[in-house]
């Protein structure tokens, strides 16, 4: 039971430090991101083939680099334009980016899995009792950890996470205060893109590298911001840990229903609560 606890919590980790740039995305931009899931994705096809010249970890770094700078050009020629249009055109238009993105990943790396080699630092185990646990799972909880805390550190106590919080909660009157607000949603949209990127070359070597990934994880991600509020990294972080619990759980005691649960807690929370657990908090 520990391990599968403990396991959820790695997939908790992983989920949230995905879902976390979609809410970004969304508190600032106020656009349903269905791309998103290609740019983990990408991150994680990027860091396979970086690694294989230049290791695991210049992997991790220049792969969110390279995804950041995609998000700023995105948000620059796509969800720029596309704020104030109608959701219905914004979901295609993002959608349409994610299937360019999956035949991008098609024609460069092909339809076969890959796999990514955990680096040498974190390939032991931990004994814990009646079991053993890879340590690199451990820094996947570590790495969830920290995306939540650092976010967290930068939007309460830096000067551009006061004007992500203003623009968040109300970016006409921020942007009367002063705050360049199409200059903070850029800056927005690529950290949330380079947390999808670094998310994808973390899960690499614990998943296996497909085009499908992108659709695999994004559902969980938007399942994770809707129950846990548009635009809260609060609740995304609570409702990530109970969704990584809910599917591995579900997985030993009930796989019949493991893939239903999720869809019906977010039906009961927007009944109960449409705003989510923590509503629009950021």
């Amino acid at each position: 039971m520990l391990i599968q606890c403990l396991n959820g919590l790695v997939y908790g980790a992983l989920l949230f430090s995905l879902a976390s740039g979609l809410a970004l995305m969304f508190g600032l931009r106020r656009i349903v991101n269905f791309s998103h899931g290609a740019l983990y994705m990408l991150g994680a096809y990027l860091g396979y083939s970086i690694a294989t010249k230049l290791g695991f970890w210049p992997a991790l770094v220049l792969s969110a680099l390279a995804l950041a700078g995609l998000g700023a050009l995105l948000d620059a020629a796509v969800f720029r334009p596309l704020q104030d249009r109608d959701p219905l055109i914004i979901l295609l238009v993002t959608f349409g980016l994610a299937l360019i993105a999956e035949d991008v990943v098609q024609t460069i790396w092909g339809n076969d899995t890959h796999s990514l080699a955990m680096p040498a630092l974190l390939a032991g185990i931990v004994e814990l009792p009646g079991s053993s646990f890879p340590v690199y799972r451990i820094a996947i909880i570590a790495f969830g950890l920290l995306v939540a805390g650092g976010l967290s550190l930068w939007l309460k106590f830096s000067r551009v996470g006061l004007f992500v919080r203003a623009a968040s909660f109300n970016p006409t009157l921020a942007a009367i205060q002063g705050v360049d607000t199409d200059r903070v949603s850029l800056m927005v949209v690529a950290v949330g893109a380079a947390l999808a990127g670094a998310s994808g070359v973390v899960a690499a070597p614990i998943l296996s590298l497909a085009p499908s990934m992108a659709a695999d994880i994004l559902v969980d991600s938007f399942i994770v911001v809707v129950v846990g509020g548009l635009g809260s990294l609060t609740g995304a972080f609570i409702t990530a840990l109970i969704l990584g619990q809910i599917n591995v759980l579900g997985i030993v005691f009930a796989p019949e229903f493991t893939a239903l649960l999720p869809f019906v807690i977010m039906v009961g929370v927007l009944i109960w609560k449409p705003t989510g657990l923590a509503g629009n908090r950021v």
